[in-house]
């Protein structure tokens, strides 16, 4: 899936020899607080990618046990990686119907079934975000879901990512506060409102 080579360092290197933002990070020449915050931005993308992978691999061999163990094994990330990975995986496969729904809602003339797997996955992933993960903002899960449909998706992938989501961000109901602000990061109470 992909040309993205991972080197000892959690540096990622592209098919052309262009490095990721973990590695940019490690190269400039940054404050604490500066290395601290882009690193944790590389971190989300590769748990992105990750999660993108196990949802991948899941939709291929249908249901049953993700057996994250052994995905973790062969792919070795930080426990904030893992953990926001899982995240996006867990909550994709706990909504995925109402996902889909949504999805098919959004993509005219296409039935989730029918979208390359990568695609649907990536906006399974990417729609699970905007709704359910109120700490990243909804311009930072565009960005993303677009950069995942470029890396491994076909080449009109991030256009069609792209439309669906935009769709959904301004359109449902659901994401009005993250459509009011996309820039910034929404917080529920407590209670749940």
């Amino acid at each position: 899936m992909g040309s993205l080579q991972v080197k000892a360092g959690g540096q990622q290197e592209g098919q052309n020899g262009e490095f990721s933002l973990l590695s940019v990070c490690e190269r400039a020449n940054f404050s604490t607080f500066q290395y601290s915050h882009c690193v944790a931005m590389g971190s989300r993308h590769q748990a992105r990618e990750r999660a993108l992978q196990i949802l991948f691999q899941h939709d291929i061999h249908g249901k049953g046990d993700l057996r994250l163990d052994e995905f973790w094994r062969e792919y070795s990330v930080s426990e904030e990686s893992r953990a926001f990975a899982e995240q996006l995986v867990r909550g994709v496969l706990e909504h995925r119907k109402e996902l889909d729904a949504t999805i098919a809602k959004y993509a005219t003339n296409w039935t989730v079934n029918r979208m390359p797997i990568v695609d649907r996955n990536i906006l399974r992933a990417g729609l699970y975000e905007l709704l359910w993960v109120d700490e990243v903002p909804a311009k930072v899960t565009m960005d993303e879901s677009i950069e995942l449909a470029k890396s491994f998706g076909d080449d009109d992938a991030s256009k069609f990512v792209n439309a669906v989501l935009d769709k959904a961000l301004t359109t449902d109901a659901r994401l009005a506060a993250k459509r009011a602000d996309p820039n910034r990061p929404m917080w529920r109470r407590a209670d749940g409102d």
